[in-house]
């Protein structure tokens, strides 16, 4: 499994044990911990994603031009 798949994976499961409200407030708080270091690494992944992706473009002689994504 990626890199990316792998870490959402693991932030899905801190948010399951932390919904269900029965830890205590240490573990609690070192998975918070844990699923905000994962959050971050998933935004920072899918930030260069996006920024690899190129849409095409048709111009008006029929070619197809690429250009940077700007999903913003």
């Amino acid at each position: 499994m990626a890199a990316f798949e792998e870490s959402l994976k693991q932030l899905e499961s801190i948010v399951a044990q932390l919904e269900r409200g029965d830890l205590a407030l240490e573990d609690s708080i070192r998975i918070f911990e844990e699923g905000m270091r994962l959050s971050s690494q998933c935004r920072q992944e899918l930030d260069a994603a996006e920024s690899k992706v190129q849409i095409l473009i048709k111009q008006r002689d029929g070619a197809m031009k690429s250009e940077p994504f700007a999903g913003k």
